[in-house]
C-alpha cells in the first residue's frame, strides 16, 4: 500500500513538473497558442491539394499583387512538425507566379531580397525641401527690426525727456529762490516730514511741488510746475499736433481775516470759458465773462468779477501794467472766498455745502525765448513772482464797503438757500437713515439684557410708534361761532 501511495506522489509531481516546463514554454513563445491552429490548417491544406487537380496556367486570373511575404510562424523548423507543409509542395502552389504568359505588360521589375517586385507598386518617397531657419536676407526680419527700433526710440525719448523737465524744475527754483527766501521763513519744507535738503519736491516725471510757509496773512504758498510730458512719446506726437506751454501755477492759502467775501478771476478767453463751466465759486458767483476794456485789461483776456468795487481796486495801474507787458505769460489770476475746487458730478449726492477756502491762485507760462538760454527765458518772468507778493499785500489791505459787503452776504445765503432746496430729499433720507440706524442699535442694546419684561415694553412702544407713522394725517379746521 505505501509502494502505491509513494509512486502516485511521484507520478504527481512529475505530472507537475512537466506542466510548469510547457508553461514556461508557451509563455516564452508568443505565439503558441496559434501554433496549433496554424498547423491544423496547414494539415488541411496539403490533404486538399492532393485530392484537387492542379489547375492549368491559363484558367487561372491574374492576380493584382505579389503574394504576401511569408508569415512568421512559417519560420518555426518544419522538422518538429509531422504534419508540415514541404518545399516541393510550396514550390507547386506558386508555381503559377513565374508564368511569363500570366502577366503581361509587367516588364518592369526588379529584385528585392530575390522576390520580384514591380517598379509601379513600389512607394516613391519625396523629399520635401524645408527652408533654413537662419536666412541670410535681412528682408525677413522687418518687423523685429521696426519694433527694435521703435522701442529705442521710445527708452531714449524718455531719458532725454525726463532729464529736460529735471533741468528746467532746477532752472526755476535756482532763479527764483533768493526772493522766495526773502518773504518766506520756510521754503520747501511742509513741516509733515523732515527734509534733509529742501527744496521741489518731485511728485512725478513732469511735476514738481515747493511748499513755502512763514509769511503774515498767509497759512503758506504751495508751487506746482506742470511741465510738459516730454518722457511720454505719445505726448509728444499730442504735442505736435495740438501744442502746449509748460506752466507755474501758485496757490496762496488766505487767512479769514486778511480776506473780504468776494470772487474774482481775469484770463484768456479760452482759459476763462474753461473755468466757468468747471469751478464751483465762478459758476455760481459770476458766471457772466466780460470784456476789461474799462480796466485796460489786454484784449485777448476776459474778466469775471462778483464785485465791481473789488475788480476796480485790484486791477490798478501796477497789476494793468504787468498784464499788457507779459499777455502771453500770464494763464489767469483766480481770487475768490468760496474756493472749492472743480464742481461735483451730477452723480454724487451731497448733503452739505463743500468746504470753502480763502485762496489766490496764479497761473503762468514758462516762456521758452527765441535765441535766449533758459535761465534767461526764467529771469524773463520774474518780475511776475513780485506781482504775486503785491497782490496778496494788497489784497490783505482791501476792504468792501457797506453796500459790497451786505450784497455779497445776501449773494452766499441766496446760493446756501437754493442748495438746500435742490438737497431737501437727500437730507431727509439721510436724516430717516440715521433715525432708523439709532433705533437698531437701541433694540440690539434691549435685547441683549436679560430683562423679558423690559423687552415687551420696548416692542410695544415701537410698534405703536410704527402704527402712528401708518395712520393718515388729519388737519384739524377752527370755524368761528357766528
Amino acid at each position: 500500500m505505501r509502494i502505491w501511495l509513494v509512486l502516485l506522489l511521484v507520478g504527481l509531481a512529475g505530472t507537475q513538473i512537466w506542466a510548469s516546463s510547457f508553461r514556461e514554454e508557451a509563455e516564452d513563445n508568443e505565439f503558441a497558442e496559434f501554433e496549433d491552429f496554424e498547423d491544423e490548417d496547414a494539415a488541411g491544406a496539403s490533404a486538399s491539394h492532393d485530392r484537387a487537380p492542379v489547375p492549368s496556367p491559363s484558367s487561372e486570373q491574374p492576380k493584382p499583387s505579389a503574394p504576401d511575404v511569408k508569415p512568421v510562424h512559417d519560420e518555426v523548423d518544419d522538422e518538429d512538425e509531422g504534419d508540415a507543409i514541404t518545399e516541393d509542395e510550396e514550390d507547386n502552389e506558386f508555381e503559377h507566379f513565374q508564368d511569363e504568359e500570366e502577366f503581361e505588360g509587367f516588364d518592369n521589375e526588379r529584385v528585392v531580397n530575390n522576390d520580384k517586385v514591380d517598379d509601379k507598386e513600389m512607394p516613391k518617397i519625396t523629399i520635401t525641401k524645408v527652408p533654413l531657419h537662419l536666412r541670410t536676407n535681412w528682408d525677413s526680419f522687418y518687423m523685429e527690426m521696426l519694433m527694435i527700433a521703435g522701442l529705442t526710440v521710445y527708452f531714449v525719448n524718455f531719458f532725454t525727456g525726463r532729464s529736460k523737465n529735471q533741468r528746467i524744475a532746477n532752472a526755476w527754483f535756482s532763479t527764483h529762490r533768493q526772493i522766495l527766501e526773502e518773504n518766506f521763513t520756510l521754503v520747501g519744507d511742509d513741516g509733515k516730514m523732515e527734509i534733509e535738503t529742501p527744496g521741489l519736491i518731485k511728485d512725478s516725471e513732469h511735476m514738481y511741488t515747493l511748499w513755502c510757509s512763514g509769511r503774515l496773512c498767509c497759512e503758506g504758498m504751495l508751487v506746482e510746475l506742470k511741465l510738459l510730458k516730454r518722457q511720454d512719446l505719445v505726448a509728444v506726437f499730442a504735442q505736435l499736433v495740438r501744442p502746449s506751454l509748460d506752466q507755474v501755477q501758485i496757490r496762496v492759502d488766505m487767512t479769514r481775516e486778511d480776506m473780504d467775501s468776494y470772487v474774482f478771476c481775469v484770463a484768456t478767453k479760452k482759459t476763462g470759458l474753461r473755468l466757468s463751466k468747471e469751478m464751483q465759486d465762478l459758476s455760481t458767483f459770476c458766471p457772466e465773462r466780460k470784456t476789461g476794456d474799462k480796466f485796460g485789461v489786454p484784449s485777448n483776456m476776459c474778466l469775471m468779477s462778483e464785485m465791481g468795487e473789488a475788480s476796480s481796486a485790484l486791477l490798478d495801474s501796477k497789476v494793468i501794467a504787468m498784464l499788457n507787458k507779459y499777455q502771453d505769460v500770464v494763464e489767469f489770476i483766480h481770487f475768490s472766498d468760496q474756493y472749492s475746487g472743480p464742481k461735483q458730478t451730477e452723480d454724487s449726492t451731497l448733503v452739505k455745502l463743500p468746504e470753502v477756502k480763502r485762496v489766490l491762485i496764479f497761473c503762468f507760462n514758462i516762456p521758452m525765448l527765441k535765441n535766449k538760454g533758459l535761465e534767461e527765458s526764467l529771469d524773463h518772468m520774474l518780475p511776475l513772482m513780485h506781482m504775486v507778493f503785491y497782490l496778496i499785500d494788497k489784497v490783505k489791505r482791501f476792504r468792501l464797503g457797506k453796500e459790497g459787503k451786505q450784497k455779497a452776504d445776501k449773494n452766499r445765503a441766496r446760493v446756501e438757500e437754493a442748495f438746500l432746496k435742490t438737497t431737501h430729499a437727500a437730507r431727509a433720507e439721510a436724516a430717516a437713515a440715521r433715525r432708523e440706524e439709532k433705533r437698531r442699535q437701541e433694540k440690539e442694546r434691549i435685547m441683549q439684557e436679560e430683562d423679558p419684561e423690559k423687552q415687551r415694553r420696548w416692542e410695544e412702544k415701537d410698534m405703536k410708534r410704527q402704527m402712528k407713522k401708518k395712520a393718515p394725517k388729519m388737519k384739524q379746521l377752527k370755524v368761528k361761532a357766528l
